[in-house]
This record gives C-alpha cells, sequence and structure tokens, in this order.
C-alpha cells in the first residue's frame, strides 16, 4: 500500500519507465518517525547468505525492488540490464537467448541461444535458468563478480536471484493491475493483466499467495519472404516479377509476438516462533510466432532481395515458432536454532522447448549438392526436455561474537534429452531416396549432469571497523552423454516408430560403427574467496575482494562422429575436438568504496576490477563435417575496469541518479584456426584465427545510464511523478575479434518518459519507451558468412553420384549454369521501436 504524506511519496510511479530510470538499489524511503526527514531507503538483501543493506554489504551488489518493478513496468531481464553497472543482456525478444554478460566475460558470439552462462539465476533459493515475469517478486538482486564459494557452478561472472514475496499471515489482499500499449510498427494493441491475492488460512500459522499474469505482446517483424509450400514453392522468384512472387511467396505481418503465461502459488506454514516454511509451485508457458531480426542491409550486394527488405523484415523463408514450458516445486524450511540458523531449500524443475527454425543456408553452404533442386529449401524442428533437482542445506551462525561462520552441502542433478530433426521437403522424390517423411538428418543428444559440493565461509570481526572473510567451496561433478545421429535420406533403415527415436545401444551400422556415442566425463575441484573491509565511519567504507568462479564442461549437443569416415559420404558430427569442450574458471581481484553523505541524500559507489580467464569458453567454431557452431575452449582472456553509481535527492521533489561502467576484455592467448582449419599462411593475418589482444563479443566496452524524477502534490493529496530516463552503450563485436566475418554493431542511446498519478491505493501511468524511436541493433543471429549469396557453376551428367544416389535423368537435376541461392541467415536483432502505453493498478485490503 502506497503512504502520502504532503512531505512524501514512496515515489509511487518511478512508474512504468518501463526499463528507464533507476539503479535498482535505490528507492525514497518513508520516514515513518519524521516526515521532514527523508533519505535514499538502505534495501535489505540475504545474497551474502545474511542480511544487511546494499550500503553496508562489502560487495558488488544491486538490489531492485518490487515498488520500483512495478512502478517502473520492469517485465524481464532486460530491462533491468540497462540499468545495472557491468551488466549487459542484448534483447533477442522472445525467441533469442538469455546472454547475461559481466564485464564483458562473453563465452559465444551475439547470436540467438547463446546464452553465456557466465551468470546463474535463481528463483528463491532454486537454481533457474528461466527469463521469469517479474509478477510479485519482493526484489531482484544482482551480484557483480565471481561467486563461486556460495553459488557454485556457472558463476563466473556473477548471480542473479529473484526474491518472491511471501506469503502474509496476517493480510488479506487483492491487486490488480493492466497495461495496454501500441508499438510504432505493431498493426495490433499489446496487454498485460495481473492478479494477486493473499489469504490467511490460519491466522499467523498458514497462509497461501497465489498470482496470475498474462502477457500479450503482437510483435512487430514481419515475415515478409515466406514461401507458401515447402519444396514447391520457389523461394528466390524473379522479384520484378510480382505474379511469381504472389505465386511462391507470402508475407506474415508481426511475426514475433509473444503470448508469456505466468502463474506462482505459496503456502507458507510457521507452526511455531522457529520454524518458517514455504511451498512454492511455479509455472510458466511462452509461446513465440519469431525471432525479433531483421535482414535490412544484411544482405550480399548480388542478392536481388538487398534492397526489398524493410527495417522491421525477415527474410526467412520459414516461420520460426517456439514454445516454452517451465514448471518449479520447491520447499524452503527455515529453522532458528538459537546458536545458528539452518536453512533446507529443496527443488525440482522441469524444462520442455519445441521450436522450428529456417535451415535452407546451412545445407546450401556445404557442397553436398542440395542446390540442384529448383525449389530447394530446409526447416528445422528441435524438441528439449529436461529435469533439475536441487538440495542445499547450510548453518549460518547467528552469536554476536567477533567470529561468524557459514557451512553448507549442495547436490544438484540437471538431466534431459535433446531432438534435432532436419526436413528437406519433396527434396526424397527428386533425390530417388526412399524417405516419404522428408526427413534429412536427425541428432539425439541425452545427458545427465550431476555435482556435489562442500561450501563455507568464516569472518573475523578484529575491530568494529575491520572485518575479514574467508571462503571456500569444494566440488565434485560426473556428466554422462548419448549422443546420435543419422541421415534421414540415405540410412532410411534407422527409422523413427512414432515421435521416439529407436537406436539399439549395441546396434553397429554398416560400416561397423556404433550407432550409440558415449562419452564419460568428471573433475572435481575448489574455490575460494578472500574479503576484507574498513568502515572508516558507519556511512563509509572501503573493500577489497579476491575471489574465483567456474563454470563446468560439457557438450556441444552434436552427436559425435563415428569411429570411421566413408570418404565421399555426407556427415554432419563432431570430431573429439569438436564433441565436448572443459571447464573454465576466473579470479576476480576487486576494490570498491560504498559512501553516503548529507544525511542519506547522495549515495557514491565506484569498484575497480582485474578478472582473469582461464580455459575461455568461447562459441562460433564451425564442426569440420556439417559446419554446425560449437563452443572451444579459447585459452585465456582477461577483463578489467571500472563501475561507478551516484544518487542525490537534489529537493524534496527531485531526484536524479547516474552510473558509468566501463570494461574492457579481452583475449590474453593465441588460438590458431579456432573458426575453422587454418591453411598454409600468417596465423597472425588468418581471419580463423583469434589472437591475444582481440576483443571479446557480445557486450559494450563503455554503459552510461542517467534518470531524473520530479514529484509533486496534486489534487488534494493525489501525486504526480513525472520521470526522464536515458541508456546509452558504445559498439559491441559480433564475434571476437571480428574474426571470421565477424561485424561491429554501433553504439546507440534509449530514452524513456513516464507520468503517474497516483492515490494511497491506486495509480495511472502513461508512458513512452525508446521515446525517440531510435532504430538500434542489440545483436546478431549467425556468421557474416552468409551475408552474401552463393553460386554455383556445375554440370551434371548422366551417371554422376550426388549425395550417394546415382543421376538417372540429368534433366531431372537442371543446367545450374546459371543458378543460384541467396544466403538469408545473417540478420540483426533489433530493439523494439517507440512504445506507447496506459498502465492501472488497484490495491485492496480486505
Amino acid at each position: 500500500m502506497i503512504n502520502h504524506t504532503p512531505l512524501f511519496k514512496k515515489s509511487a510511479v518511478f512508474l512504468a519507465l518501463s526499463s528507464t530510470f533507476v539503479m535498482p538499489c535505490y528507492v525514497i524511503a518513508e520516514e515513518a518517525d519524521n516526515a521532514e526527514m527523508r533519505g535514499i531507503e538502505r534495501i535489505q538483501v540475504t545474497a551474502s547468505r545474511r542480511t544487511s543493506s546494499v550500503q553496508e554489504a562489502p560487495l558488488n551488489i544491486t538490489a531492485l525492488d518490487s515498488d520500483v518493478m512495478k512502478d517502473q513496468n520492469i517485465g524481464k531481464l532486460t530491462e533491468i540490464a540497462r540499468w545495472v553497472p557491468g551488466l549487459s543482456i542484448p534483447d533477442q525478444g522472445g525467441r533469442g537467448g538469455n546472454n547475461i554478460i559481466v564485464r564483458g566475460l562473453s563465452t559465444n558470439s551475439t547470436g540467438p541461444d547463446s546464452d553465456g552462462g557466465t551468470v546463474a539465476t535463481y528463483f528463491g533459493e532454486m537454481p533457474l535458468g528461466v527469463d521469469v515475469r517479474l509478477i510479485d517478486v519482493e526484489r531482484v538482486e544482482v551480484l557483480i563478480g565471481p561467486q563461486g564459494t556460495l553459488y557454485g557452478a556457472g558463476t563466473l561472472g556473477g548471480a542473479l536471484r529473484y526474491i518472491p514475496k511471501k506469503a502474509e499471515l496476517d493480510v488479506t489482499s487483492i491487486e490488480l493491475s493492466g497495461d495496454i500499449f501500441n508499438g510504432a510498427e505493431s498493426d495490433n494493441l499489446g496487454g498485460e493483466t495481473s492478479f494477486v491475492i493473499n489469504k490467511p488460512l490460519i491466522e499467523d500459522v498458514l497462509a497461501v499467495r497465489a498470482s496470475f499474469n498474462y502477457y500479450n505482446d503482437p510483435g512487430f517483424i514481419d515475415y515478409a519472404y515466406t514461401i507458401k509450400e515447402g519444396g514447391v514453392s520457389n523461394p528466390d522468384p524473379d522479384w520484378n516479377n510480382q505474379q511469381e512472387v504472389n505465386d511462391n511467396i507470402r508475407s506474415v505481418k508481426d511475426a514475433n509476438g509473444e503470448e508469456v503465461l505466468t502463474t506462482r502459488i505459496a503456502l507458507r506454514w510457521t507452526p511455531t516462533d522457529w520454524l518458517d516454511g514455504t511451498l512454492t509451485y511455479l509455472y510458466q508457458k511462452s509461446d513465440v510466432e519469431g525471432r525479433t531480426v531483421s535482414n535490412y542491409k544484411t544482405l550480399g550486394a548480388g542478392n536481388p532481395l538487398r534492397d526489398l527488405v524493410g527495417k522491421y523484415e525477415s527474410a526467412e523463408r520459414y516461420l520460426e515458432p517456439d514454445e516454452n514450458k517451465d514448471s518449479l516445486i520447491s520447499l524452503e524450511l527455515t529453522a532458528d536454532l538459537g546458536f545458528a540458523e539452518l536453512v533446507s531449500a529443496t527443488g525440482f524443475s522441469e524444462h520442455k522447448n519445441k521450436g522450428q527454425r529456417d535451415q535452407t543456408d546451412l545445407l546450401i553452404a556445404n557442397d553436398w549438392s542440395y542446390e540442384t533442386f529448383p525449389t530447394f529449401s530446409a526447416f528445422t524442428r528441435e524438441t528439449e526436455d529436461y529435469d533439475n533437482f536441487t538440495q542445499e542445506v547450510r548453518l549460518v551462525s547467528q552469536s554476536d561474537s567477533m567470529f561468524s561462520w557459514i557451512v553448507g552441502a549442495y547436490y544438484n542433478k540437471d538431466s534431459g534429452e535433446a531432438l534435432s530433426e532436419e526436413y528437406t521437403p519433396h527434396y526424397a522424390d527428386f533425390a530417388g531416396s526412399n524417405r516419404a517423411d522428408d526427413l534429412e538428418y536427425l541428432q539425439y543428444t541425452d545427458e545427465d549432469v550431476v555435482e556435489k559440493a562442500l561450501f563455507g565461509e568464516m569472518s573475523f570481526q578484529f575491530t568494529e571497523k575491520f572485518n575479514v572473510t574467508l571462503g571456500a567451496r569444494f566440488y565434485k561433478y560426473d556428466i554422462d552423454t548419448t549422443s546420435a545421429f543419422t541421415l534421414g535420406l540415405w540410412d532410411w533403415e534407422r527409422d523413427l516408430i512414432g515421435d521416439s527415436l529407436v537406436f539399439d545401444p549395441e546396434a553397429i551400422d554398416d560400416d561397423g560403427n556404433k550407432v550409440l556415442i558415449n562419452t564419460l566425463s568428471d573433475g572435481d575441484g575448489s574455490l575460494f574467496k578472500l574479503n576484507a573491509s574498513y568502515k572508516f565511519t558507519p556511512d563509509i567504507i572501503l573493500y577489497a575482494t579476491a575471489s574465483e568462479g567456474f563454470r563446468l564442461g560439457g557438450t556441444n549437443g552434436i552427436a559425435a562422429c563415428p569411429e570411421k569416415l566413408v570418404a565421399g559420404q555426407q556427415y554432419v558430427c563432431a570430431e573429439p575436438e569438436e564433441f565436448a569442450y572443459k571447464p573454465d574458471s576466473t579470479t576476480n581481484y576487486e576494490l570498491g568504496f560504498k559512501s553516503t553523505w548529507f544525511d542519506n541524500k547522495l549515495h557514491f559507489n565506484a569498484t575497480l576490477f582485474n578478472i582473469d580467464w582461464e580455459d575461455a569458453q568461447v562459441g562460433g567454431a564451425a564442426t569440420e563435417n556439417g559446419g554446425l557452431p560449437y563452443i572451444a575452449n579459447a585459452g585465456t582472456a582477461n577483463s578489467k575496469g571500472i563501475e561507478i553509481s551516484s544518487r542525490a535527492m537534489l529537493s524534496d521533489s527531485l531526484t536524479v541518479f547516474m552510473s558509468y561502467a566501463h570494461a574492457k576484455a579481452k583475449l590474453t592467448e593465441d588460438v590458431v584456426g579456432f573458426f575453422g582449419r587454418l591453411e598454409a599462411g600468417d596465423p597472425a593475418t588468418d581471419e580463423y584465427s583469434i589472437l591475444s589482444g582481440d576483443r571479446l563479443p557480445g557486450a559494450p566496452e563503455h554503459q552510461f545510464s542517467f534518470g531524473v524524477n520530479y514529484s509533486q502534490e496534486v489534487f488534494d493529496n493525489k501525486m504526480l511523478d513525472i520521470v526522464y530516463g536515458i541508456t546509452a552503450q558504445s559498439d559491441i563485436y559480433s564475434s571476437a575479434g571480428l574474426r571470421a566475418e565477424g561485424e561491429s554493431l554501433p553504439g546507440y542511446a534509449l530514452s524513456n518518459l513516464s507520468a503517474t498519478l497516483s492515490d494511497d491505493q491506486w495509480s495511472v501511468t502513461l508512458y513512452v519507451d525508446n521515446l525517440f524511436n531510435k532504430y538500434a541493433y542489440s545483436s546478431t543471429r549467425s556468421t557474416g558468412k552468409f551475408a552474401g549469396y552463393y553460386e554455383f557453376s556445375n554440370t551434371y551428367q548422366d551417371g554422376d553420384i550426388i549425395n550417394g544416389v546415382e543421376v538417372e535423368d540429368v534433366a531431372k537435376v537442371i543446367d545450374n549454369e546459371a543458378t543460384f541461392d541467396q544466403y538469408r541467415a545473417y540478420s540483426h536483432y533489433v530493439v523494439a521501436p517507440r512504445t506507447i502505453g496506459i498502465k492501472v493498478n488497484y490495491l485492496f485490503d480486505l
């Protein structure tokens, strides 16, 4: 409930700034005891496993509370990242990936599904790699820098925690909110509806809290050049012949729309004053129509489509829908044992995905003669089904002595399978293959990953001002991977029964190779942390940290190549050095300063950091057989820089905020031939090598934000908030060192404006995102290799062999002297155009 006084308002809307102005760790605080004393709220956080305020914690942490998230209309991680110094998440729409990058530590190219993996995400106490809609969340905590001792694998760069609101034991309330918006390039209105209810079942003992959210974004990217029927329609008609275009091509408007349904039910039980438990069920389903990509100016100079594709148009031949279903059941118990607090967190989560994507360019790029089919096109259907079980138990000391400690044990098992099916419509009949379903290629991966760890921290309060903390984690992991692939057009004896792949573990193919390939890997290690802090005054603290983080190795999800390869036969598989990659680790050295001035009217924080990265996992290389992208270890890298944030209350009505971050992230070791097989020549000039000094991809070197909030009482104790914010970033690289036809994407700035009228129980906000309708690229899809066109000059004769099949009728194959197929896979993810909306919120206290 929002409390207003003539001298104060809890910035009821910093509202619907929708990824504008805020440094998430600060909002204006209520001073209930003295209305004339206003200050910046010191938000309580628990990321260190102990409760403290952001300004008191001797580490780099940012926290965004529920009021600001609701008031600013922040609904996803990309909107948070624009306001957190050192954090970068390229916005790729509903179908992209959470490529969360901290301090420039990017592991992959900027393409789709390039989950950086350097930041672990949690929902409550449970690891959950899902971009959950930020509904009924108490706060989001972002820890910048490696967090290996307390949070384990995947925290090379940091950790991000969603903290959901707990069920209240003595309050009955209902909260309703709605949002209607329209994008400059959308044909339809979008909207969002939320409902939250809190109800005690047994007062002070048992309560339930339930939330429901439905989000509908109509999209703004047109898939303007899709084919009407695969294998029948010509994907590259004469673009000057409108009738021929109409016969083969269709345009689908707003084809990157997204619908997301999110719900959570939490049952809280406090049978005694020392035990507090919460049973939670979370479910989210997202349906995305296509990618937020544009082929504007990305096609080759010789491609007739180059000058036809508009700024908000994709040239994919097929629609690319994607569906995700994620669920989590967790039980969190906290017991006050007097000398220590005991915490047990148990969780089971499921992730299911199915999607479709255009695959034409990958097949055309390989010299497998698919171009001989005049109306050739291809698409891939993919499914994933993963389960995760997590158990953590820890004890946190509660004594007031100079010595405090944390000890715990952790177990995590991630299991799942993935199936990728590649189809070439009507090509089987053309090539003489006995394959009625046109299945051209299939790959299957089944993986189990188990991680176990013991961890702990010890803190020594030598004086009231000086504190030292030592932390350690000892871990062990095991990975068991099974993979298989089949070329359906040519190996039709390996078949599907229903939707299940049938592979006998002991089966041997005609060449004597095992059909199922099994790979085992394991490892163990230790991580350490040293933190020292000194309080010059209660409001000024200096801290230094040396910490380590690590990430598990794994497989690339590409079936391993058979033991023997037959010359002249088509393969899409991974060699041993391509199939798997090793763990990597980071060591971070950080010096930080936190300060509060002028009776809590000014905050100024700054951090200097230097991170060394060993065996860095970097994506972008392509397999020798089939040209599929994979992740490999690329030696060493380094990132160093500075992060600054400040917030000031200039008057009772005016608050300003500013942040700046600089990260210089680069490789510090040569990797010759990383992007492909190095031919004879100088590695220093070869485009397929990455070299020491090459900049890492995916993140800007410079980030800046500035915001201003003006509040004024109007209309008999109503409050008016006007908020303006601007976020800016410098250019980013699409590949390490711009190698392998990488591209430098220009930097850009986005402005947002909102005006909110609010009372104790309601608020209405008018907002404009991307105020000046800036057209900008956030990242790329694929590589520059697919920016041109592929031309063929071969001729075929009767008796020639194509994909293992003898040509019987050369007239059927076509004389392709003048045939070419334009690449379309290379494209840019673009930021959303100007969006105007109105949001209302109402809270019922019953």
